[in-house]
């Protein structure tokens, strides 16, 4: 094996270490969030401020470009963020991450868009499935409250799939400074929320401070090193095991279960991208009968 592909298989392998470290991290934001009485515009702005604190460690020289890339993915990235906050307080954390989940859906519908790749069958009836499991999501436990936190998923899913197709594009730059800019942004909006906040016991602060530096600021900076080195598939399929996590963790912590229609809404959304994004996998199999 030459050196220089010797390097990339080490690199690869690496990367995708991250990512299962990354989803493994990201799965503790249900139970971490549930644990903080706070408002959730508080609880994102004061995640994304110590973040911003863990990436400055990392990053010591920020290339702010401001081209619009970055700042596209940034704000993509604040809106997700929050959102999934938002969605999380309001509705279940089962619901919240697995709206946010159909993500690589709109990352289809986005990249035929603006990155003018063709749209299959395939993906239309992914796409048509997919918005059928959305819809038990809100035939289940019908209130206010479940109601529009739902609808934050959603959007969260929307924008998240927005965040990956521009950092996508900045694979080959560094795509770090979009999302210390987007924690930034965060931070900045919600700081009118946080000067308004309870008080807090030190089991409040904990989940707070691990929420900044172990459910955000470190994965995320691994998330970006690992793009470099990985497929978009590979970014998508290894990370699904935070939607099956995180309501897991949820459920042996707290108690909280989703309801019938929302967990088989959940079953729907989680089986049918994955196995939209495993068909191009076996597809090149049985051309190659490898």
């Amino acid at each position: 094996m030459s050196g220089s592909l010797l390097t990339r298989t080490l690199n690869r392998n690496i990367a995708v270490l991250f990512l299962v470290i990354v989803a493994l991290m990201w799965s503790s934001a249900g139970v971490l969030i549930k644990l903080i009485p706070w408002h959730p515009l508080a609880i994102a702005g004061a995640r994304s401020f110590i973040a911003v604190l863990v990436f400055l460690l990392v990053v010591r020289k920020p290339k702010f470009t401001g081209s619009p890339q970055q700042l596209g993915a940034a704000l993509a990235y604040a809106i997700t963020v929050t959102t999934l906050v938002v969605a999380t307080k309001m509705t279940t954390a089962a619901n919240a991450v697995l709206l946010q989940y159909t993500a690589p859906i709109y990352v289809a519908l986005f990249s035929a868009l603006f990155l003018k790749e063709r749209i299959t069958r395939i993906d239309v009836i992914t796409v048509v499935v997919v918005f059928g499991g959305m819809v038990l999501f809100f035939l289940d436990k019908i209130t206010m409250d479940n109601i529009v936190g739902n609808i934050y998923g959603v959007i969260s899913g929307i924008t998240f799939g927005a965040f990956a197709v521009l950092l996508r594009t900045q694979k080959d730059g560094s795509p770090l400074e979009s999302v210390l800019i987007g924690n930034l942004l965060t931070a900045v909006c919600s700081a009118f929320v946080l000067v308004r906040q309870p008080a807090m016991e030190w089991s409040g602060w904990a989940a707070l401070l691990a929420l900044g530096v172990l459910q955000m600021g470190i994965p995320y900076i691994l998330y970006c090193l690992a793009i470099k080195y990985v497929t978009a598939l590979d970014a998508v399929l290894i990370p699904v095991i935070e939607p099956i996590l995180n309501p897991i963790w949820v459920f042996l912590f707290l108690g909280e279960t989703p309801g019938p229609r929302a967990a088989l809404g959940g079953v729907l959304v989680l089986c049918t991208v994955t196995i939209r994004c495993l068909l191009p996998l076996w597809q090149r199999k049985n051309l190659t009968g490898t």
